[in-house]
Order: C-alpha cells, then sequence, then structure tokens
C-alpha cells in the first residue's frame, strides 16, 4: 500500500516536473510565437490604416506568426495610443502612428500617456512632403512671390488647415516665422473641405500631403510652389524645396513609424526594426510609399526615438511661439 503510495507521488510530481519544465520552455520560446496586433488610431483608408496594412502583410510572411490590423479611430488617435500603453510590454503589441503623435502631444498637456515615456519607438517607416500650394485665382508663380506680397500684407494672406494643431498649421506656421510674414488662420474640419475652398477661391494657401493635394495639381486646378522639404522629393521631383527658395529651417516632413509599450525588451525591439527596415526597403515597397506619397525611411530604434524627441521640442516651440491652442 504504501509502496503504491509512493509510485502515485512519484507520478504526480514527475508530471508537474514536466509541466513546470513545458511552461518553462513556452515562456523561453523565441519571438514571435503568437498573433501580433498593429493599433491604428483612425479609421479605414487612411495613411496609417494602409501603412499598417501593407507592413503587417509582410511582416505576417517574414516573422512567421498572424499580424492583424485593428483600427481604434477615437479622439484623433489617442485611443489607440492609450491602449499601446497599458498593453503588456512584449512586442505583441504595436501601433502605427504619424506625424500628428508628435503635433498634438506638443499641444495638449492632458494626455492620459507621456509621449517620451510611455512609449519605446521600434521604427520608421517613411517620409513624405508637404505641397505647398496657392489658389490659380492668386498671381503666385514661386514662392518667393508669395513672400514679398505677404511682406507688404501683413495678414492679408489666409491659410487653411485640417484643424487647429494639424500638421497643416505648424507646417505653415514655421514657414511663416522662417520668412518673418503674418498669415491669417482659416481652420476646417478635415482636409477635404480646405481644397475644395481652395479650388473655390476662398482660402489663398494650404499646406498638405502630396496625397491630398497633387491630384489638383496635376489637374491644373491649383497651383503647387514648393515641397516643404529642404530639397526636391522623389514624389514630385519637379517641384521647388523650400531649401531652393532660401527657407531650408522651415522644412518639414511627414512620418509614419511604429512604437511598442515602454520597457519593451531591446532584443525584442531590434528583431522588429531589422524585420520592418528590410521590408520597407524592398523593390516592391519602395513602389509602394512612391504612390501614397512618402519614401521609405529606415532608421534604428534609437534614431527614430531621437527623432521624435528633436521633434516634439521643436512642434512645442512653434506651438508657444505661434500662440497654437487645442481646441
Amino acid at each position: 500500500m504504501i509502496s503504491r503510495l509512493v509510485f502515485v507521488i512519484i507520478r504526480v510530481v514527475t508530471a508537474l516536473g514536466l509541466a513546470s519544465v513545458s511552461s518553462a520552455l513556452f515562456a523561453q520560446a523565441p519571438f514571435p510565437n503568437k498573433p501580433i496586433t498593429l493599433l491604428v488610431g483612425s479609421a479605414a483608408g487612411g495613411s496609417n490604416d494602409i501603412f499598417a496594412r501593407a507592413i503587417g502583410k509582410h511582416l505576417q510572411t517574414a516573422l512567421g506568426v498572424a499580424v492583424v490590423v485593428e483600427n481604434k479611430p477615437a479622439a484623433g488617435g489617442i485611443l489607440a495610443n492609450v491602449l499601446l500603453a497599458k498593453a503588456p510590454a512584449d512586442g505583441y503589441t504595436l501601433v502605427v502612428l504619424s506625424s500628428t503623435f508628435t503635433t498634438g502631444a506638443a499641444i495638449r498637456t492632458n494626455l492620459p500617456y507621456d509621449a517620451q515615456t510611455s512609449f519605446t519607438p521600434v521604427a520608421m517607416l517613411a517620409k513624405g512632403p508637404l505641397l505647398i500650394t496657392v489658389g490659380k485665382q492668386t498671381p503666385f508663380e514661386s514662392l518667393e512671390a508669395l513672400v514679398a506680397f505677404a511682406k507688404a500684407n501683413p495678414a492679408k494672406l489666409n491659410y487653411g488647415t485640417s484643424g487647429v494643431g494639424s500638421i497643416n498649421q505648424f507646417a505653415t506656421e514655421i514657414l511663416a516665422e522662417a520668412a518673418q510674414i503674418k498669415l491669417t488662420h482659416v481652420p476646417y474640419k478635415g482636409m477635404s473641405p480646405a481644397v475644395t475652398d481652395l479650388i473655390g477661391g476662398q482660402i489663398d494657401l494650404l499646406i498638405a500631403s502630396a496625397p491630398s493635394l497633387l491630384a489638383q495639381v496635376t489637374g491644373d486646378k491649383i497651383r503647387a510652389l514648393a515641397v516643404s522639404t529642404a530639397s526636391r522629393s522623389d514624389v514630385a521631383p519637379s517641384i521647388r524645396s523650400v531649401g531652393e527658395a532660401g527657407y531650408a529651417q522651415s522644412a518639414v516632413e511627414l512620418w509614419w513609424g511604429v512604437l511598442a509599450p515602454a520597457n519593451t525588451p531591446q532584443p525584442i525591439v531590434q528583431k522588429l526594426n531589422a524585420h520592418i527596415n528590410k521590408v520597407i526597403t524592398s523593390d516592391e515597397m519602395k513602389n509602394f510609399f512612391i504612390k501614397e506619397g512618402a519614401s521609405p525611411a529606415a532608421m534604428s530604434a534609437e534614431a527614430f526615438a531621437q527623432h521624435l524627441s528633436t521633434e516634439l521640442a521643436r512642434w512645442k516651440r512653434v506651438a508657444q511661439a505661434a500662440d497654437i491652442q487645442p481646441e
């Protein structure tokens, strides 16, 4: 009887030991070993969503696990960022976002997360220029001509944006600062009505992404004076840059990137960064980005972190100088 009891105990202990070993082996399984979620803080169809789905498809093949895109279109992307900040720091929940992450953080002091300490930068995906455009009703054929008129007529020219605190407003205000001119802001609820009013002559100037404006430029409905980058862009190589016009210090680029929760282990960050950089520099993705008004921007996770820090400081300064307040 005793020997039988001992036998049972040995079997139980052995089973528990095997279970313990199995759990330990599972815990040490190489990353990734389960599906990865890419959060997107906007609805389907926007650039963040389009880029997330393109990257996710290629990462799924490269990493051998499912990569699922989840749209969380609320509060201008804040909901997705909150969900990421609260997620486990294991690399299985990421967010794909863009320049509005830093412009929003520059003017909002009550965010439920810290833009610098609540996240771990993983990789930049792409960069793209903004187009500096004017209505056909204006006489301006160059950025220099617009600046000369604005200097002689302070606040007479008005510019549209997709809303207060948008990258459009920041890009216009930093150009105005560099050129030492004063413009009048006309905020819209989205880019579409602003483009419509630029074509119709209700506003004079609009600085926005290439996908938002390039078709209207090539269709001769509006006039492009420059791209917002220091040198010419592959997205619109025939259009002069702000650097060529003498305002390189006002250069602005849209960007898209990937963040993980704070304290995500560096080996996981480095693995994701390496795979993402390989994906975005493929010929297929280069062509994809150009069609979407951007170019691949492979860099280390550390370089991306420095970029975010520098840009956040820049936009805070611009917001203070131009008195940009959240709505």
